[in-house]
C-alpha cells in the first residue's frame, strides 16, 4: 500500500473492509469491530491524508482513492465494503469500477450526490476553528461532539509535547473533499452487488437523493431514528442490527 494504510483487526470469516469519512481514522471503527470480527475478518483502510496513511499525498483525486481501495481488496480478497460519508463515496465508486472485488456494500450516510462548493467551504471553516492543540483527550472529545461521537474522533488524535493534534491537515482535507464535487449517478446505478443504505434521521443526505437511491433494485434502505451523520457512532445498537441483518 503506497499512500493509504490498511489495518488488520483480526477475526474469522469473510473479509470486511471499513473506510472512515473525511478526517476519520481507524479507531472510529473500534465499536463496530468488536462485533463484526465475531463473524468476519475485519480491516480498516485509512485513506491517503488520514491517520497513519501518507499525510500529504501528491494526488487526492477520487481515482487515487479508488485505486488505493482496490489495492487493499486485492490483498485481502473480495470483501464486504462499509464506508461512511466520503468513505462511503469511495466504497461506492470502487464497487462500480471493480465489481469483482466488492461482495456487498454498506453506505452509511453516503450517496452519489457528492459535496458542493459550499460544503467544501463550510468544512474548511470548521477545520480552521479547531482550537489545536487540545490540552487533553477529554477536551478534544467535548469539542468534537461529545456523547459517543467525540471520544471516537478524539481517539484518532496524535499526542505531541504541547498537546493533541489532528492526524490530518486541513488543506489536504478540503482538497480531498473538493475532488469529490459533482454527482456520480452513472457509477451508482451500475452497481450490481447487494447494497445497504443506512441514513440517520438527522443526517445530511437530501431526501430526494435518498429516494432516488432507493429506486435501485440492489439497494435496501434503513433510516435510524435519532441518529445524525455519524450514524454508526450515534446509534451503535441500531447500526449493529441493520448491518448484521444485511450480512446475515
Amino acid at each position: 500500500m503506497t499512500a493509504a494504510a490498511l489495518h488488520d483487526l483480526g477475526g474469522d470469516g469473510p473479509p470486511v473492509l471499513m473506510i472512515p469519512g473525511l478526517c476519520g481514522t481507524a479507531p472510529e471503527w473500534s465499536a463496530t469491530a468488536e462485533w463484526i470480527t465475531k463473524t468476519h475478518r475485519g480491516y480498516v483502510l485509512e485513506p491517503r491524508g488520514h491517520g497513519q496513511a501518507a499525510r500529504r499525498p501528491d494526488d487526492v483525486s477520487r481515482a487515487a482513492h479508488i485505486a488505493d481501495t482496490a489495492e487493499a481488496l486485492d490483498r485481502i480478497g473480495p470483501a464486504v465494503v462499509i464506508g461512511q460519508s466520503l468513505g462511503g463515496h469511495t466504497a461506492m465508486l470502487t464497487a462500480a469500477a471493480h465489481p469483482e472485488l466488492v461482495t456487498r456494500l454498506v453506505l452509511a450516510e453516503a450517496g452519489p450526490g457528492g459535496p458542493d462548493q459550499d460544503t467544501v467551504r463550510d468544512i474548511g471553516a470548521w477545520l480552521d476553528s479547531w482550537p489545536v492543540p487540545f490540552p487533553g483527550l477529554d477536551t478534544a472529545a467535548a469539542f468534537l461532539g461529545g456523547g459517543l461521537v467525540g471520544p471516537a474522533w478524539a481517539a484518532g488524535l496524535r499526542q505531541d509535547d504541547d498537546g493533541w493534534w489532528p492526524a490530518c491537515d486541513a488543506d489536504v482535507m478540503t482538497a480531498t473533499l473538493a475532488a469529490a464535487i459533482g454527482p456520480r449517478w452513472a457509477e451508482f446505478e451500475s452497481i450490481s452487488c447487494p447494497t445497504l443504505l443506512v441514513t440517520g434521521e438527522h443526517g445530511v443526505l437530501p431526501a430526494d437523493e435518498i429516494a432516488r437511491m432507493e429506486l435501485h433494485p440492489a439497494v435496501r434502505s434503513v433510516t435510524i431514528p435519532g441518529a445524525g451523520h455519524d450514524v454508526h457512532l450515534d446509534s451503535p445498537a441500531a447500526w449493529r442490527a441493520a448491518v448484521t441483518d444485511f450480512l446475515g
